[in-house]
């Protein structure tokens, strides 16, 4: 105890709104999770820069905060230096928008709509960061953020491994297709490495009303189908690209010939059809309404969401011979 008081003091000093033993929960969309054993907030450039060099002096695991969206917080929390990313400016040019990472995903949908600019209607309803969006290539509506990101900047540290300290980390800015995207992923999500900054979306002019009107279908779809009224990570699972030819399934389900034209098979649908639409473990439940939510019901622990998640990955490749992936990250 008086090891972790002497670092904090010496990190205080590097840091000075650094705090100690943050409740996560507070800061993710689940409401699950425990402490960070340190917690500190980057509103610019200098505070994360700040921030990596006291981690890469201190020898300290870390973790770059969103929005906490698709984010399931360990129920013993993270014993080392979570940093919440909150640098929120931006800046509109006709129809492109500069925005650093912290910016809220719902800012940028309502700004494109007051400017008649295209392209973000699908993200209407999303929580989240733009940083977030564009490390797990959030999307919906066969839409998604790598559409319309042209250049993303990033801040690239050294890797943990290595014992180089130099406070002069590269910033890069990255092209669309130099940061990898693909479904629900990119160069980011696979890479700790690369700390986005900002990023450049391009839009197209388009015809406000006709925004509005797709943005209302939008948000009224989410409203009817998603379980919106309990704290959540979203989506759990990640829907399967592929086409499922086995003839005794396409006969059980004929659902399937459909899904297999658009070679996209529902995560919610292979699991409802095993039967767990509404499965309660603790106090977290597979949603009634879309079962690929795991909702919080209250006090809900990250100990009874694995092991739903670990019920459904199991029957699922009992049933239809397929292996569900996580579109939700775990922390640690």
């Amino acid at each position: 105890m008086q090891n972790d008081i002497s670092k904090f003091k010496i990190l205080k000093k590097e840091l000075p709104k650094l705090k100690t033993n943050v409740s996560l929960k507070n800061y993710t969309t689940f409401r699950i999770g425990g402490v960070a054993k340190y917690f500190f907030v980057a509103k610019t450039k200098k505070d994360l820069l700040r921030a990596i060099l006291a981690i890469k002096k201190y020898n300290l695991p870390f973790f770059i905060l969103g929005g906490g969206s698709n984010l399931l917080v360990s129920d013993k929390g993270f014993n080392g230096l979570v940093i919440k990313m909150q640098n929120t400016k931006y800046k509109i040019q006709d129809t492109e928008i500069m925005a650093e990472a912290g910016v809220s995903l719902g800012k940028l949908v309502s700004e494109s709509l007051q400017i008649g600019a295209a392209g973000l209607e699908w993200a209407i309803g999303i929580p989240g960061t733009i940083g977030g969006a564009i490390r797990g290539n959030a999307g919906a509506f066969d839409e998604s953020i790598a559409d319309i990101t042209k250049t993303v900047t990033v801040l690239e540290i050294p890797n943990p491994k290595s014992q180089i300290l130099n406070s002069k980390f590269k910033t890069k800015i990255l092209k669309n297709k130099d940061c990898k995207f693909d479904y629900r992923g990119s160069i980011f999500k696979y890479n700790p490495n690369l700390i986005i900054i900002s990023a450049v979306l391009e839009l197209k002019k388009g015809n406000k009303k006709e925004i509005k009107e797709k943005m209302k279908k939008y948000l009224d779809y989410r409203k009817k189908n998603h379980p919106l009224s309990f704290p959540s990570a979203g989506s759990v699972f990640k829907n399967k690209k592929l086409k499922i030819k086995n003839k005794k399934l396409l006969k059980e389900f004929p659902e399937l010939k459909k899904f297999n034209q658009a070679e996209l098979i529902p995560a919610g649908f292979l699991i409802e059809k095993c039967g767990l639409k509404g499965k309660r473990i603790g106090n977290v439940k597979i949603s009634k309404k879309h079962t690929n939510f795991i909702i919080n019901l209250g006090r809900g622990q990250a100990k009874d969401v694995k092991k739903l998640i670990s019920l459904a990955k199991q029957k699922v490749k009992n049933k239809f011979k397929l292996k569900l992936e996580e579109e939700i990250q775990y922390l640690p």
